[in-house]
C-alpha cells in the first residue's frame, strides 16, 4: 500500500480524507504529519492555494514521502471574504482564543456578523477547499483540486456533527446546517468533498503511479 502524508493533524479532516481514500479503493494509506512529528508549516501565502502548496511541501520535506495538504476556509461576503485564509486563527486574530477554537472563531464570526443580523439581512456565505499534493518537497507541478459550498449563516450554532464553522452553516436545499448533515451526506456534497472527488478521478487515471 502507498504512503500519503497528510500535512495536518485536524482529526475531523483526517476522518473525511481516509474515508473518502477508502471508498475509492486507491490502496493509498493516509499517515497524518503529526503521527511522524512534523509540526505545523507556517502559513504565509495570501491565498487558500498558496497555504495548500506551502504545508504540502513543508509535510513532504520533513517525511521524504509524498504529501497532501489542504487549505480551507469560510468565506463571507459582506466581511469582504473573512474569515477566508484565516478561518482556523479567526478569533485569535481578534484576540481571543487561541488557533482552532471552534467555538471561539463561531462567537467572533457572529459578532462580526450582527449588525447585519440586526437588520434583518440574510448572510450568504461559502466554504472553500483547495487542495494540493506533491510527489515530492521540490515537485514543479503541484496536483491542484477545489471545491466551493454555498449556503448561510445562522445567528446560533445548530448540530452536533463536523467542525469548524458547520454548526453555522446553514444549507436551505436541506432545511440543515453542515453540522446536522451525516457524515456520508456532508462528504457527498461539501468543498472538501468535492475537492476530494476531482483529486480521486485524477490518481485513478494512475497519477499516483507516477509519484
Amino acid at each position: 500500500m502507498k504512503k500519503l502524508i497528510l500535512a495536518s493533524n485536524n482529526q475531523g479532516k483526517l476522518a473525511e480524507f481516509q474515508f473518502l481514500f477508502d471508498k475509492a479503493n486507491l490502496g493509498i494509506s493516509i499517515i497524518p504529519q503529526g503521527k511522524l512529528g512534523i509540526a505545523d508549516a507556517d502559513e504565509s501565502g495570501l491565498s487558500f492555494v498558496e497555504n495548500a502548496i506551502i504545508k504540502a511541501r513543508h509535510a513532504s520535506s520533513a517525511s521524504g514521502l509524498p504529501a497532501l495538504a489542504d487549505d480551507s476556509g469560510l468565506c463571507v461576503p459582506v466581511l469582504g471574504n473573512f474569515p477566508g485564509i484565516y478561518s482556523a486563527r479567526y478569533a485569535s486574530l481578534n484576540g481571543v482564543g487561541e488557533k482552532g477554537d471552534d467555538g471561539a472563531n463561531n462567537q467572533t464570526l457572529l459578532a462580526k456578523l450582527q449588525p447585519f443580523f440586526e437588520k434583518g439581512e440574510m448572510v450568504e456565505a461559502f466554504f472553500v477547499c483547495v487542495l494540493a499534493l506533491v510527489r515530492h518537497a521540490d515537485d514543479p507541478l503541484p496536483m491542484i483540486a477545489q471545491g466551493l459550498w454555498r449556503g448561510q449563516i445562522l445567528k446560533e450554532p445548530m448540530g452536533e456533527h463536523g467542525f469548524g464553522y458547520d454548526p453555522l452553516f446553514w444549507l436551505p436545499e436541506f432545511n440543515k446546517t453542515s453540522a446536522q448533515l451525516q457524515k456520508s451526506e456532508k462528504n457527498a456534497i461539501s468543498h472538501r468533498g468535492q475537492a476530494l472527488d476531482k483529486l480521486i478521478a485524477h490518481l485513478k487515471q494512475g497519477e499516483f503511479d507516477r509519484l
